[in-house]
């Protein structure tokens, strides 16, 4: 694994205050940190960001019926989107402690002993971030799914591009768990079993969603 530094403007702002430019900058310049469990938390945030634009779309005259669950959506996802920013901090500062993890002293027996320790609980710390992506993946397609037969159908390809963005938010999470686990006693990465597992599940529902969205535009 590479040893992470952040860099100094990320860590000044967060996702959150940064302009996308320099994101995209610094996303590809030679440093570790933003990488790929970032995109996974930034994937999930647009996912969630464009459910909540559909949702606001779908609050015309004709859509009162169903004005509660719209609401209920807005919230919902606008709370993911925020949620999943978030996640992206958290995932560059836990690849950042790795990097400190592996940089202790292992002189000593005893200082061998505290920077295995130190290292795992940092991997452990970097896999839970990705695997609370998936929580988020699998939540904002939960609210897609049941914001397409009530949503505008004029907005209705952003239902399909939240699921895409949700999927690739739960695969890229997989290989960012992966990485991690792998050097992991087994009895931690067995954790991790449960969200792994969860993948092929939402990548299929996420599949399913496309489709449905494919056959409306279509006309189907």
């Amino acid at each position: 694994m590479s040893e992470p530094t952040q860099s100094p403007q990320h860590a000044a702002s967060g996702f959150a205050g940064s302009p996308i430019s320099d994101y995209l900058g610094e996303l590809a310049a030679k440093v570790p940190a933003p990488g790929g469990g970032a995109v996974a938390a930034l994937h999930a945030a647009q996912a969630a960001a464009l459910v909540a634009m559909v949702a606001r779309y779908t609050t015309r005259a004709k859509d009162a019926d169903h004005r509660p669950v719209i609401d209920r959506i807005v919230a919902a996802a606008d709370i993911a989107r925020e949620r999943a920013l978030t996640l992206a901090d958290a995932d560059a500062e836990a690849f950042t402690a790795v990097g400190a993890a592996y940089k202790l002293p292992k002189g000593t027996d005893s200082e061998a002993t505290a920077r295995t320790a130190a290292i795992h609980e940092a991997l452990l710390e970097a896999a839970r971030v990705p695997a609370a992506v998936i929580d988020a993946a699998d939540e904002i397609l939960a609210l897609a799914t049941e914001l397409l037969p009530i949503g505008n159908p004029n907005v209705v390809t952003d239902i399909g591009a939240a699921a895409a963005a949700a999927r690739a938010a739960a695969v890229t999470s997989q290989l960012n768990i992966e990485i991690n686990v792998v050097s992991l006693p087994e009895e931690h990465a067995a954790a991790f079993s449960e969200a792994l597992v969860r993948i092929e599940e939402i990548t299929d529902r996420a599949e399913t969603l496309h489709q449905e969205v494919l056959r409306a535009v279509r006309g189907g």
